[in-house]
């Protein structure tokens, strides 16, 4: 099973160079259980953003330069067989945009975080439609002073037809 996991907001804004564009302690609370113990894929960019590889997971870095390793991490030149990894391993794809644009094609469920105001940035996640995916699964998150945004939590199945 391929998953998606991002965070957004109403607009589809994913990330202001480089980094996202706000500070969700629930939202990171919310990525951390649910791909703890699961491999996660990412593209080198954002690998690069994070910094390091993130713990109790096996983080897989797709990119085309050859020349690049990292420590911690499974460097891949082929994204179609980093998602067939992903796929056997019920994992998480975990950005950037470019594999996000790629790998929703292929994905059988996203888990979106919605955060419900704007920001400015230049990075967005694809479109995609609510005829072909279902809500499952819904949550608002609680805005408080850590939490400064109003937020919900989804996640969708494909629907298969």
């Amino acid at each position: 099973m391929i998953r998606l996991i991002a965070a957004m907001d109403q607009c589809g804004i994913i990330g202001s160079n480089g980094a996202m564009p706000w500070h969700l302690p629930n939202d990171l609370k919310f990525f951390k259980e649910t791909t703890e113990g699961k491999p996660i894929l990412m593209g080198r960019k954002t690998f690069l953003s994070i910094g390091r590889p993130l713990p109790k997971r096996e983080n897989i870095v797709v990119t085309s330069n050859r020349q690049f390793s990292a420590e911690g991490v499974a460097v891949h030149h082929d994204l179609d067989q980093a998602l067939q990894l992903i796929d056997e391993q019920d994992g998480f794809v975990i950005g950037g945009a470019e594999i996000y644009q790629y790998a929703i094609a292929h994905a059988d469920e996203l888990y979106i975080t919605v955060i419900e105001e704007t920001f400015a940035g230049d990075t967005y996640f694809p479109d995609f439609s609510l005829q072909e995916w279902e809500l499952t699964w819904e949550q608002r998150g609680s805005k408080d002073e850590k939490n400064p945004y109003p937020h919900v939590f989804r996640v969708y199945k494909r629907i298969n037809t």
